[in-house]
């Protein structure tokens, strides 16, 4: 059997949604640099959360798995979730200016096209993520297991992971032909 070749349309679609997906990131997290209080789960809420909300709806209405996935994560949910994962993250701290790359995958027995986009460390993403005693008070309480602190701007945050099952390719290989 054949293998399906990605479709161009369809990785230049993941591609561009993840810069879209990574901007809405960073102009969310701006509101932390210059704000009076500390964060709280109520920042949280509206700085985190509509990212990871967004990633839930691009998987869901395009068939693809997106993912954030870090070695020094907050949420165990954004461990790496394979081998080839986690050579992703040392390729991207190997290579400051690598920004993403794509690698032939199987994913829970699919196969497929990987998509690995890099997240760098912004300054207002030292609110929650700088130094380990400055860690916002809900983040100490919440998230006992947290490894997601002590970096410093510019330092590997954690990748964007884009998956597309080759059914999802041949799929719109097959609409592209009708």
């Amino acid at each position: 059997m054949a293998q399906a070749q990605p479709e161009p349309a369809q990785l230049a679609k993941a591609v561009q949604e993840i810069e879209n997906l990574d901007a809405m990131r960073s102009g969310l997290a701006a509101y932390l640099e210059d704000a009076a209080e500390p964060p709280t789960a109520e920042t949280m809420k509206q700085v985190c959360k509509p990212v990871g909300m967004k990633a839930m709806q691009l998987s869901k209405e395009n068939g693809w798995q997106v993912k954030q996935i870090a070695k020094k994560y907050r949420n165990p949910a954004h461990k790496p979730d394979n081998l080839a994962a986690t050579n992703a993250l040392s390729t991207f701290e190997q290579s400051s200016e690598l920004m993403g790359f794509w690698e032939k995958e199987t994913l829970n027995d699919q196969t497929g096209t990987r998509y690995y986009r890099r997240i760098n460390v912004e300054a207002s993403c030292l609110a929650c993520h700088g130094l380990k005693d400055n860690r916002p008070q809900f983040v100490k309480d919440n998230y006992l297991q947290d490894l997601a602190y002590d970096f410093k701007v510019d330092d590997l945050r954690g990748m964007y992971a884009v998956f597309i099952p080759d059914s999802v390719q041949q799929s719109v290989q097959a609409a592209l032909s009708e």
